[in-house]
């Protein structure tokens, strides 16, 4: 009998495979079902494409009396199969329902305080517009030191969310340039 490297490697793999079967006491026996309820049962899915990058990944979202009760790809999506980035399957957090830690009010720390109190939102744009309108008339330039028109303000950066979608961060994006920012940054870059 020849025996080719081939068939030795057959045999030797199925020898092993069956060696550590019934030495680690592997049971292939049919096993009964222990799942109750399902938490998605009488769920309404709709699809929904992810929110952040441009991939366009496709997304089910399960919802029971309007709440997000589960995020999960869809299968059926060529782009993504079924899989989801970790920022994809987060989207369930953006709903509010599922993270009781979530804040849903400002909150404000007074210079030299050490506590968090709530204020509300008006009071915060309007506190956040005063102060980079400030920051943006103590240092707007013009023209800069070879006297080119710059129209540029040093005092004031932004980092960029990971959270926010394409269209968010182009807005955001335009907006921070109107103001003559040049110190743009991103999350997703450092």
């Amino acid at each position: 009998m020849e025996l080719t490297r081939r068939d030795f490697l057959k045999v030797s793999g199925a020898a092993t495979a069956g060696a550590a079967v019934g030495t680690f006491g592997v049971d292939l026996s049919p096993i009964k079902a222990q799942a109750k309820t399902l938490r998605i049962a009488y769920a309404k899915e709709s699809t929904t494409i992810c929110p952040y990058c441009s991939v366009g990944c496709s997304a089910i979202v399960s919802v029971r009396d309007g709440k997000v009760l589960h995020v999960d790809g869809d299968p059926d999506s060529p782009i993504n199969e079924g899989s989801l980035c970790p920022k994809g399957a987060s989207i369930a957090q953006l709903s509010g329902n599922l993270n009781p830690h979530r804040l849903t009010k400002p909150r404000y720390r007074r210079p030299g305080g050490t506590e968090w109190e709530e204020v509300e939102w008006e009071w915060c744009i309007e506190e956040i517009a005063k102060r980079v309108k400030e920051a943006r008339d103590k240092t707007f330039k013009t023209k800069n030191d070879q006297g080119q028109v710059v129209n540029r303000t040093d005092g004031i950066a932004s980092v960029g969310s990971a959270a926010m979608d394409n269209e968010e961060c182009y807005l955001y994006q335009k907006f921070l340039r109107s103001l003559g920012l040049v110190y743009i940054e991103h999350q997703a870059r450092i």
